[in-house]
């Protein structure tokens, strides 16, 4: 059995799964912005995923933004969490 101290965060392992949760959120928000709640989320946004908004293609688009926005960011946590880890060893 591996020494828990010792083991590392998987960046890529993590980066997907946050991407994919993010992602879905946002199509979520999306779909119920068509019914009127969440426009100011929406709105937020499409400030910041270029081509976001409540259409099936403004869907996809804002998807695809916050999958990579979710993976990299992840994958940066775990590399920082990996680091200051190993430091202290």
């Amino acid at each position: 059995m591996s020494d828990l101290s010792t083991r590392r965060v998987d960046g890529k392992a993590l980066g997907k799964a946050m991407g994919s949760l993010w992602a879905g959120a946002v199509v979520v928000l999306g779909l119920t912005a068509r019914q009127g709640w969440g426009d100011e989320w929406r709105d937020l946004l499409s400030d910041v995923y270029l081509g976001y908004d409540s259409t099936t293609r403004g869907l996809v688009v804002g998807g695809v933004w916050a999958f990579a926005d979710g993976f990299v960011g992840a994958y940066l946590l775990a590399s920082l969490y990996n680091l200051f880890r190993n430091s202290e060893d």
